[in-house]
């Protein structure tokens, strides 16, 4: 492992000189000190012919946040409580917000804790519980072994995403990433500086097109690749060849492997999901990703985690150190009686999602223009709605405006998901019934195109 730039470490040794220029938000020249770039002082700011006392300031976002968008989940989410406000009925299907309470058992150890006077400061990279219990379910679930040492504790699962990403990731450098998949990831690329390249996911949207892959992987010379399984938005499960081809494919191009298993544990039916790091040769390659929001329902609680190499770990902590400081002590309490205590409550909410997929799915399909495949995992579909000549963006706001369910349009997931939807089934039965009904009667109002 080596560490990706680290500007700060060139100030440290004197490179830079005390005085800098930096262009100024109105394209004047300015000359500051170090001191000023880091907190600027109002008459930096100050346009041609203004008054210093004006308050003229101008905000010009940086180089690495300037692309950045929000998740599309939360712009529907926007829409349709606008539109609720004006007294309009909205069936939610856009929103991967689990609708079963947490475990009743780990809201009990969170409140303990607090009552116990958990409530000070913890370890950056986690609390000693938590991270041997995380250690302990990686080892007995993917059949490898992890030490506390390489597990690093973070506010959700996003973390875990981001900062090994801008540990690894120099400018310039190529990271692989599904397209549809989950927006964060390319947000993270392009805030470490790196090229974002999509990789197309096969028509069932279980994999990617291992075809498409292996050719952008000799083309780009990528630093990382992003595996998700379950995936976000399609509910695919990665199977064990590709899994195994990619780790191949990193230890002979070497690259490392960032495997996003935030759903690993809500699969169906007798589908598995195969993790990159239980490969033989993966684990000293590989970042894996995992959570308490959606297998536990624990969205809220904010509470995620990531194995990786100890060496990359300790750059993570640092990270995080300088960042949010740590996770709350009673939040992780609550993680490890997730971990450690009764997982019926994990598998009543499988089979609820299974009865509530099947559903969803077979609503969908009945509908003349639509083709859902199957999803293995995770609780979304992904129909191709593309029969009736429209974008996937017109769907989902005519769905929104005219008939009064949310989804998201496939494109909220990159570029290949034109012509998609994405609908949570996560909701009570009888809501989802009424987004059925309502979904198939606007459809039936549209002509397929032949």
């Amino acid at each position: 492992f080596v560490p990706s730039h680290t500007p700060h470490r060139a100030f440290a040794m004197g490179v830079f000189p005390h005085a800098v220029h930096v262009p100024c938000a109105f394209g004047v020249p300015c000359t500051v000190s170090r001191r000023d770039v880091r907190r600027p002082r109002s008459r930096h700011c100050v346009p041609p012919n203004a008054s210093p006392n004006d308050d003229a300031t101008t905000y010009v976002p940086t180089d690495r946040v300037a692309a950045l968008q929000s998740e599309g989940a939360y712009a529907v989410l926007a829409k349709a409580t606008a539109l609720e406000k004006q007294g309009r009925n909205i069936v939610h299907l856009e929103i991967g917000q689990p609708g079963f309470p947490t475990p009743a058992h780990v809201v009990e150890a969170g409140v303990r804790a607090i009552r116990e006077g958990k409530t000070k400061y913890a370890a950056p990279d986690g609390t000693p519980g938590l991270r041997q219990a995380i250690a302990t379910h990686v080892s007995e679930t993917r059949g490898v072994s992890v030490s506390p040492e390489e597990v690093v504790v973070g506010p959700g699962a996003k973390p875990g995403l981001f900062f090994p990403t801008l540990c690894l990731v120099n400018p310039g450098d190529a990271v692989i990433y599904p397209d549809p998949g989950f927006p964060t990831y390319k947000a993270m690329i392009s805030v470490a500086g790196g090229v974002p390249v999509p990789a197309p996911l096969r028509a069932d949207g279980k994999s990617f097109d291992m075809e498409v892959l292996r050719k952008l992987i000799t083309t780009t010379k990528p630093k990382l690749l992003v595996v998700n399984s379950p995936g976000n938005p399609t509910g695919g499960v990665v199977p064990l060849e590709d899994i195994t081809e990619i780790v191949q494919l990193a230890i002979t191009h070497d690259f490392w492997i960032m495997s996003d298993e935030i759903y690993g544990r809500l699969v169906y039916d007798d589908t598995v999901a195969r993790s990159c790091i239980s490969v033989p040769g993966a684990k000293s390659r590989t970042i894996l990703v995992d959570g308490f929001s959606k297998t536990f329902c624990m969205t809220g609680w904010r509470l995620g985690w990531a194995v990786m190499p100890a060496e990359l770990a300790r750059q993570v902590e640092l990270l995080a150190t300088h960042s949010y400081g740590c996770v709350a002590q009673f939040t992780q309490e609550a993680g490890v009686a997730a971990l450690t205590g009764s997982q019926d409550g994990v598998e009543e909410i499988k089979a609820e999602y299974k009865k509530r997929r099947d559903f969803v799915v077979e609503s969908l399909n009945a509908i003349k223009g639509v083709n859902c495949p199957i999803p293995d995992g995770a609780f979304y579909a992904f129909p191709d709605v593309s029969a009736y000549g429209k974008t996937s963006q017109e769907i989902a706001d005519a769905l929104l405006n005219q008939a009064g369910v949310a989804v998201l349009p496939g494109t909220d997931f990159g570029k290949n998901g034109e012509g998609k939807i994405r609908i949570s089934y996560v909701g009570e039965m009888e809501t989802l019934r009424e987004g059925m009904n309502r979904i198939a009667k606007y459809f039936e109002g549209l002509e397929v195109m032949e």
